[in-house]
């Protein structure tokens, strides 16, 4: 019973944030909460590589005898990782998915199937993070600087001063001067 009460809050949350994660297939409230928590702030990325590296999902290139290839890198966040790995695994096995098209072409590359699934979880690990991205910046436009609904940098006051009546307007026209009189002294 708790963890379908998990499940619902976790949906709600996600619901709530306004994130568009789920609309990615392979991604539902569950992963998409995973995502987002152990993300955090994805403007804290500069670039999408940033994020696979962070993410674990940058693949790491090992030659030797003249032979490139590339290997799982074991740094970064795990369940991160695992959490791109599900929906890697998901998409593979939807056909007619993006992701289920890309790994086909990447087998017909020639690539092995672990290969073809580390360049589809990198792939996935950049439409993750522009995803969150945009939403941020959809959230930032519908909210104030302050990330409350309706503020604005503008001031809402009249004039210079929020009191500003009749008498502390200034006068209209050039201020006439009348001489000083000499000072006297005693």
């Amino acid at each position: 019973m708790k963890l379908k009460d998990n499940a619902k809050a976790m949906a709600a949350l996600v619901a709530e944030s306004g994130s568009r994660l789920t609309d990615t297939p392979g991604i539902a409230a569950i992963t998409a909460a995973r995502l987002l928590s152990r993300t955090g702030n994805p403007t804290r990325f500069p670039t999408a590589s940033a994020f696979a590296q962070y993410a674990g999902t940058a693949p790491i290139e090992i030659a030797s005898a003249g032979r490139t290839r590339h290997r799982l890198s074991r740094r970064g966040d795990r369940q991160l990782n695992t959490a791109l790995h599900t929906v890697a695994i998901t998409q593979i096995r939807m056909p007619g998915t993006r992701g289920h098209t890309y790994f086909q072409a990447k087998i017909a590359e020639g690539k092995t199937p672990r290969e073809a699934q580390r360049c589809l979880k990198r792939r996935l690990a950049d439409h993750v993070w522009r995803t969150m991205v945009g939403d941020g910046r959809r959230h930032t436009r519908t909210t104030g600087p302050g990330g409350q609904p309706g503020a604005t940098a503008a001031s809402s006051a009249v004039g210079p001063t929020p009191t500003a009546d009749s008498s502390d307007k200034s006068l209209p026209g050039p201020a006439e001067t009348e001489p000083t009189p000499p000072h006297q002294t005693p």
